[in-house]
Protein backbone atom coordinates (compact mmCIF):
# COMPACT_ATOMS: atom_id res chain seq x y z
CA UNK A 1 0.00 0.00 0.00
CA UNK A 2 1.42 3.35 -1.02
CA UNK A 3 1.66 6.38 1.22
CA UNK A 4 -1.16 8.07 -0.71
CA UNK A 5 -3.38 4.99 -0.31
CA UNK A 6 -2.69 4.91 3.44
CA UNK A 7 -3.53 8.59 3.75
CA UNK A 8 -6.78 8.10 1.81
CA UNK A 9 -7.73 5.12 3.99
CA UNK A 10 -7.09 7.10 7.18
CA UNK A 11 -9.11 10.01 5.82
CA UNK A 12 -12.05 7.73 4.96
CA UNK A 13 -11.80 6.16 8.41
CA UNK A 14 -11.85 9.51 10.19
CA UNK A 15 -14.78 10.73 8.11
CA UNK A 16 -16.59 7.45 8.79
CA UNK A 17 -16.01 7.93 12.54
CA UNK A 18 -17.28 11.52 12.51
CA UNK A 19 -20.34 10.43 10.53
CA UNK A 20 -20.95 7.61 12.99
CA UNK A 21 -20.89 9.97 15.95
CA UNK A 22 -23.25 12.39 14.19
CA UNK A 23 -25.67 9.64 13.16
CA UNK A 24 -25.65 8.17 16.67
CA UNK A 25 -26.61 11.56 18.09
CA UNK A 26 -29.29 11.93 15.40
CA UNK A 27 -30.70 8.50 16.30
CA UNK A 28 -30.95 9.52 19.95
CA UNK A 29 -32.57 12.86 19.13
CA UNK A 30 -35.13 11.31 16.78
CA UNK A 31 -36.00 8.62 19.34
CA UNK A 32 -36.39 11.16 22.15
CA UNK A 33 -38.48 13.49 20.00
CA UNK A 34 -40.67 10.59 18.84
CA UNK A 35 -41.26 9.44 22.41
CA UNK A 36 -42.05 12.96 23.63
CA UNK A 37 -44.17 14.21 20.74
CA UNK A 38 -45.62 11.24 18.84
CA UNK A 39 -45.80 8.02 20.85
CA UNK A 40 -44.33 6.93 24.19
CA UNK A 41 -43.27 3.53 22.82
CA UNK A 42 -39.45 3.19 22.93
CA UNK A 43 -39.23 0.18 20.56
CA UNK A 44 -41.25 2.02 17.91
CA UNK A 45 -39.30 5.24 18.49
CA UNK A 46 -35.99 3.40 18.11
CA UNK A 47 -37.21 1.67 14.97
CA UNK A 48 -38.09 5.00 13.39
CA UNK A 49 -34.84 6.53 14.63
CA UNK A 50 -32.84 3.61 13.22
CA UNK A 51 -34.47 4.03 9.81
CA UNK A 52 -33.80 7.79 9.77
CA UNK A 53 -30.22 7.32 10.97
CA UNK A 54 -29.55 4.61 8.37
CA UNK A 55 -30.75 6.79 5.48
CA UNK A 56 -28.72 9.77 6.70
CA UNK A 57 -25.71 7.53 7.29
CA UNK A 58 -25.92 6.19 3.75
CA UNK A 59 -26.09 9.66 2.22
CA UNK A 60 -23.25 11.14 4.29
CA UNK A 61 -20.99 8.10 4.12
CA UNK A 62 -21.50 7.72 0.39
CA UNK A 63 -20.97 11.34 -0.57
CA UNK A 64 -18.45 12.43 2.08
CA UNK A 65 -16.70 9.49 3.77
CA UNK A 66 -16.19 7.43 0.61
CA UNK A 67 -16.64 10.13 -2.06
CA UNK A 68 -18.95 7.96 -4.13
CA UNK A 69 -22.19 8.51 -6.02
CA UNK A 70 -25.59 7.68 -4.59
CA UNK A 71 -26.81 4.69 -6.58
CA UNK A 72 -28.85 1.54 -6.18
CA UNK A 73 -25.86 -0.81 -6.06
CA UNK A 74 -24.19 1.00 -3.17
CA UNK A 75 -27.51 1.46 -1.37
CA UNK A 76 -28.24 -2.28 -1.47
CA UNK A 77 -24.72 -3.12 -0.33
CA UNK A 78 -24.88 -0.48 2.41
CA UNK A 79 -28.16 -1.92 3.69
CA UNK A 80 -26.77 -5.45 3.62
CA UNK A 81 -23.71 -4.37 5.60
CA UNK A 82 -26.02 -2.58 8.06
CA UNK A 83 -28.06 -5.76 8.57
CA UNK A 84 -24.87 -7.80 9.03
CA UNK A 85 -23.63 -5.21 11.54
CA UNK A 86 -26.91 -5.45 13.42
CA UNK A 87 -26.71 -9.25 13.55
CA UNK A 88 -23.07 -9.14 14.64
CA UNK A 89 -23.96 -6.64 17.39
CA UNK A 90 -26.64 -8.99 18.67
CA UNK A 91 -24.19 -11.91 18.57
CA UNK A 92 -21.42 -10.01 20.37
CA UNK A 93 -23.85 -8.90 23.10
CA UNK A 94 -25.17 -12.44 23.43
CA UNK A 95 -21.63 -13.88 23.60
CA UNK A 96 -20.71 -11.40 26.33
CA UNK A 97 -23.81 -12.38 28.27
CA UNK A 98 -23.08 -16.10 27.85
CA UNK A 99 -19.52 -15.47 29.09
CA UNK A 100 -21.00 -13.97 32.25
CA UNK A 101 -19.64 -10.50 31.55
CA UNK A 102 -21.28 -7.36 32.90
CA UNK A 103 -23.67 -5.91 30.33
CA UNK A 104 -21.54 -2.76 30.05
CA UNK A 105 -18.63 -4.87 28.79
CA UNK A 106 -20.95 -6.26 26.15
CA UNK A 107 -21.85 -2.73 25.10
CA UNK A 108 -18.17 -1.79 24.93
CA UNK A 109 -17.45 -4.89 22.84
CA UNK A 110 -20.25 -3.95 20.44
CA UNK A 111 -19.04 -0.32 20.26
CA UNK A 112 -15.50 -1.47 19.45
CA UNK A 113 -16.42 -4.25 17.03
CA UNK A 114 -19.27 -3.01 14.86
CA UNK A 115 -17.79 0.26 13.55
CA UNK A 116 -14.56 -1.49 12.54
CA UNK A 117 -16.48 -4.35 10.92
CA UNK A 118 -18.77 -2.06 8.94
CA UNK A 119 -15.93 0.26 7.89
CA UNK A 120 -13.91 -2.64 6.49
CA UNK A 121 -16.91 -4.01 4.58
CA UNK A 122 -17.88 -0.60 3.24
CA UNK A 123 -14.33 0.26 2.26
CA UNK A 124 -13.51 -3.01 0.49
CA UNK A 125 -16.94 -4.05 -0.78
CA UNK A 126 -19.78 -1.48 -0.66
CA UNK A 127 -17.83 1.29 -2.37
CA UNK A 128 -15.50 -0.77 -4.63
Amino acid sequence: MTSAQKTALIQRGLRFAVTGLFVTALHALVAIAFINFISPLPPLANGVAFAVATVVSYVINTTWSFSARLQGRTLLRFLLVSVCGFLLAMFVAWAAQMAGLHYLLGIVAVALTIPAFTFVLHNFWTYR
